[in-house]
């Protein structure tokens, strides 16, 4: 008997069961405790790809602010009042950042000039108070305005004036925190404003321009909160950074380099991205770990392993220094204050060493099959009598590209970017592999669509599974990409589209079913015995202390009637996600994917009966 929540609820499974398939499909949970799960099943894979790093999950919103990467030019700038502006490497406010702005204004002008910024294609303002920086050279004494403004209405979200005293010799930083007003629109730019008449025949230079809203956990140089809560709420286990092709780099000058990425902003040059634009490391290695404390979510760190995307391979004596870098940051990961680079991790701001026990030696090195046995060796080698109580993890699935013989200890990180045809295909994938070492499936997602669908979803949840039934080989799963700044994107689908307003966000059909798979881990798997094959019903059940839980994934166009028996339960939530058009997909155009709907379910003599719709996902949670 299903006790619903809403009426909208019983009405959709109600018109569900008019068209169910004969014969309910009999589930019977054995009680036997089988294989433990891992206690960090469901996690998140981030890299800067979709601009989901500058301009995405990072707080800081103008673009091109410390004007880096290979050829940053004014990209995202424009003039205000027929001011002149360049890059220019004459006058650099550090040494990490040679490039600043020069913004020249004409002899005889006079009213308020300077110039914008559209940010990320986009000012998102959440209404809560700003934190804005700037760096400023020049004879100037008098009052500025940075202003918050929409293109298209015209109408300001914020509008600060502070007073200025420069010089030409250096540059003076300015700071203020202000009050905002909350906008949905998508077009607002940034405006830095001065009395013209000051400046008149002369010029200003402007640097590294930050504008930050309050930060999720109001950190320094923190996560900007809509899509960190939005990331929050999914419930993974662990985070998987850097990356993703953005470790490797598109050459190996601009590989992450992690030392890179510490210390003061001024201090971080950035590189030019594996994904086609610069990345200024503001969120760096401290960042990935202060967002792993604030989430509690377990750092699994990718290191680099001596390829690069251009197909450069690093090998013999030239790979020793890479490992030698590799070192030292694990030294200022796990090293305590009293080692070189524990030192400098705490004089960073951070005392006591982060709690990493995860660590892969690169990304996808089937690219760079053929010499990944000697790097993997190299690196295993160099880090494994170090920290003999890290897991390593090899980035490289095909034996071939395997040390021979591999460690037993290592793991293996697994990607699987596939069709929802082949999902179905893949559930026992892994039923039969050897146990000899442990899996990670650290990327995985449908491709070949703009936005996830329910069809794809639910083939997702199909092989996530597959996945679960196999707990004892496979530690770890996690969508990607996560994120995505639409019209910007080089990668679709993603797990959360979103645009430049903080309630612009798409929630898609494989967020929900993430989600219901890390709200819903467990300690330890379960037999199920049934009178039906799997599909098209495809199942798993696990147990989290008293509590079981019963997984199901429906692929099919037909409902289908669920009999479940649980011995001893009496009483259980029933959460179902669902839509019987299988290309529906959440989108900006509208949401037809609603999210998971929550019943309570009772028992009769043990047994569980309820409806699942075409084309859904259901957790059946009994306490």
């Amino acid at each position: 008997m299903v006790l619903f929540t809403s009426s909208r609820a019983l009405a959709g499974l109600l018109m569900s069961s008019l068209a169910v398939q004969c014969g309910a499909i009999s589930l019977t949970v054995s009680q036997n405790r089988g294989n433990e799960t891992s206690s960090t099943m469901w996690g998140i894979m981030f890299e800067d790809i979709n601009y989901s790093g500058d301009g995405g999950i990072h707080g800081q919103l103008i673009r091109n602010n410390g004007f880096q990467g290979d050829n940053p030019g004014l990209a995202a700038y424009s003039a205000i009042s027929g001011t002149t502006l360049e890059v220019d490497s004459s006058v650099p406010l550090s040494h990490a950042l040679p490039n600043t702005l020069k913004v020249s204004v004409e002899a005889g002008a006079t009213g308020q000039a300077g110039f914008a910024n559209e940010g990320y294609w986009g000012i998102p303002v959440d209404g809560s108070p700003h934190s804005h920086n700037i760096f400023i050279r020049g004879n100037y004494q008098g009052q500025m305005n940075w202003i918050l403004q929409s293109v298209s209405t015209k109408e300001v979200f914020a509008n600060v004036t502070f007073y200025v005293d420069s010089t030409t010799d250096k540059f003076t930083e300015f700071h203020q925190r202000e009050p905002t007003t909350f906008s949905s629109l998508t077009d607002i730019e940034y405006r830095m404003t001065f009395d013209a008449g000051l400046v008149a025949g002369s010029s200003l230079w402007f640097a590294l321009p930050q504008l930050y809203p309050t930060t999720f956990h109001n950190r320094y140089n923190g996560l900007k909160p809509s899509l960190a809560e939005a990331v929050n709420n999914i419930g993974g286990s662990f985070l998987r950074f850097p990356g993703g092709n953005n470790l490797e780099g598109p050459n190996v000058e601009n590989r992450w380099k992690w030392n890179e990425t510490i210390g003061a902003i001024t201090s971080r040059p950035g590189h030019q991205g594996a994904w086609g634009y610069p990345n200024t490391d503001a969120l760096g290695l401290h960042e990935y770990f202060e967002w792993c404390d604030d989430m509690r979510l377990e750092p699994f760190l990718d290191v680099y392993s001596g390829y690069s995307l251009d197909g450069t391979h690093i090998t013999g004596e030239a790979l020793k220094p890479f490992v030698d870098e590799v070192l030292q940051e694990l030294e200022y990961v796990l090293g305590d204050s009293s080692t070189p680079m524990g030192a400098l991790r705490a004089k960073n701001g951070r005392e006591q060493p982060w709690p990493v026990k995860w660590v892969e030696i690169g990304n996808e090195d089937d690219f760079g099959c053929s010499s990944y046995p000697e790097r993997f060796a190299a690196f295993y080698n160099a880090i494994r009598p170090k920290y003999p109580d890290l897991q390593l993890i090899a980035s490289a699935t095909g034996f071939n590209c395997l040390p021979d013989p591999f460690p037993e200890d290592a793991w293996i990180d697994y990607h699987e970017y596939n069709i929802p045809e082949n999902y179905i295909v893949n559930f026992a994938q892994w039923d039969n592999v050897s146990r000899r070492n442990k899996y990670i499936i650290a990327e995985m997602g449908r491709w070949s669509v703009q936005y996830s669908d329910i069809r794809g979803s639910v083939s997702e949840a199909v092989f996530m599974l597959g996945l679960e039934r196999n707990s004892d080989l496979i530690r770890g799963v996690a969508f990607a990409p996560l994120l995505s700044l639409v019209d910007h994107q080089q990668w679709a689908p993603n797990l959360i589209p979103f645009k430049q307003a903080p309630d612009a966000i798409v929630y898609t059909s494989s967020y929900w079913v993430q989600q219901l798979f890390a709200h819903n881990a467990g300690d330890v798997t379960h037999e199920i015995t049934s009178d039906s094959g799997f599909d098209p019903v495809f199942w798993s059940a696990v147990s989290a202390g008293e509590t079981y839980i019963v997984k199901l994934a429906n692929y099919a166009a037909e409902p289908q009637q669920m009999d479940i028996k649980i011995a001893g339960k009496g009483i259980a939530t029933l959460s179902i996600l669902a839509n019987d058009d299988p290309d529906s997909a959440n989108s900006h155009a509208g949401s037809p994917i609603a999210p998971p709907v929550i019943s309570r379910i009772e028992s009769s003599g043990d047994n569980f009966s309820f409806v699942m719709p075409a084309w859904s996902v259901a957790v059946l949670r009994a306490d």
